[in-house]
């Protein structure tokens, strides 16, 4: 079992920024490729950013591509979601995820282990 743990959300307004975190902790954090989804109320939850293992390749949805930036840092069990120039639509629960390959976490083919969420809020 890998337990997930996010924080860092909050209400901001319009064009500033936030930094989430996922914290997490059980099995070995380099063996899986993480992620984040989010949804909104009423909306599906979906895909926002991935990252592989070791770092090195990273996916983003169009809707957040240029202004979110995720990393890792795996001497910490950390996986962060930098966001910047925030817009209303960008309120939602924020999500972390894992998976073992990062393709079927971008495709949400398969996701392995879920965050309880952290909400985002931004003001217009």
């Amino acid at each position: 079992q890998v337990q997930l743990v996010e924080s860092g959300g909050g209400l901001v307004q319009t064009g500033g920024s936030l930094r989430l975190s996922c914290a997490a902790s059980g099995r070995p954090f380099t063996n899986y490729a993480m992620g984040w989804y989010r949804q909104a109320p009423g909306k599906e939850r979906e895909f926002v950013a991935a990252i592989s293992s070791n770092g090195d390749i990273t996916y983003y949805a169009d809707s957040v591509k240029g202004r979110f930036t995720i990393s890792r840092d795996n001497a910490q069990n950390t996986v962060y979601l930098q966001m910047n120039s925030l817009k209303p639509e960008d309120t939602a629960v924020y999500y972390c995820a894992a998976a073992y390959r990062i393709t079927p976490l971008v495709t949400r083919t398969r996701v392995d282990y879920w965050g309880q969420g952290t909400q985002v809020t931004v003001s217009s």
